[in-house]
């Protein structure tokens, strides 16, 4: 599961890339009740959602050339943001732009798998990543739909030399990742095949974030109230937890998974 101690390859940070900041600040306030935190003028419109002074995910305007959607992007965890950025040339990525100072607070860097699916790194200063994972309103799972699972698997392996497990799920195959070292209590996220009815849907690779919530079925109410689509209904996984999956106002999907009791 994840965790605030954050070590190489895990996820430390989230963001939302808008077309409109107000209108997304609105409707996460809507659904998670979180508080917008501007960065300052210096920062180009960027913020970061916040619950109780936590900072729980960042958010700012799209910037790159013919996005023009909202979108949940991961940060993973990285020692050498440059170094990370030469693994994902040799293993057929994209980099989208390469490693940048941001103020005293880290490094990032910004790329598309082999699949196409977009994600970037974090090289903590300042700033060590997201305040509080796992609890209501926070990140707790990463999942990876793409169109090559084998491809992308052995993209990944290669950039964060993750651990790979294959789990059984109705109709296809579902893997679990987590750091290297780790085990099946370390996963952090998921990575799965995206299915044809999710094709015909206009879906294309891409991460997914998902958020603990109390109330699976009260959190979707919410956010179709505020606007959002239903994407996934509510639904029931054994020893896994009651999930949705939406598109909010500005085009972004996400999830939210209440976890089962012994989860805690």
């Amino acid at each position: 599961m994840l965790s605030t101690d954050y070590t190489p390859g895990a996820p430390n940070w989230l963001d939302l890339g808008t077309p409109d900041v107000d209108a997304s600040v609105a409707y996460y306030r809507e659904v998670f009740g979180w508080d917008f935190v501007s960065a300052g003028p210096e920062a180009g419109g960027y913020g970061m959602f916040r619950i109780a002074d936590r900072t729980v995910a960042g958010i700012g305007p799209n910037n790159e050339p013919g996005v023009t959607t909202a979108a949940w992007e991961p940060f993973f965890q990285t020692a050498d943001a440059d170094a990370t950025t030469k693994s994902v040339e040799q293993a057929g990525g994209g980099v989208r732009f390469s490693a940048m100072e941001v103020f005293d607070l880290g490094r990032m860097a910004a790329y598309a798998d082999p699949t196409g699916a977009r994600f970037c790194v974090w090289q903590p200063g300042a700033n060590k990543g997201l305040d509080v994972v796992n609890e209501p309103g926070t990140l707790y799972w990463t999942e990876l739909f793409t169109t090559d699972a084998p491809a992308a698997l052995a993209f990944y392996r290669s950039v964060f030399d993750w651990r790979t497990e294959d789990s059984g799920m109705p109709g296809g195959v579902y893997t679990l990742v987590s750091p290297a070292g780790g085990g099946e209590s370390d996963a952090h996220g998921g990575v799965m095949q995206l299915d044809e009815q999710m094709l015909a849907a206009g879906a294309g690779p891409h991460w997914l974030p998902y958020f603990a919530v109390a109330d699976c079925d009260a959190t979707l109410a919410r956010a179709v109230s505020a606007g959002g689509t239903i994407r996934v209904p509510a639904t029931d996984v054994p020893e896994v937890g009651r999930f949705a999956q939406i598109v909010d106002t500005q085009g972004a999907a996400f999830g939210v998974i209440t976890p089962p009791a012994s989860a805690g």
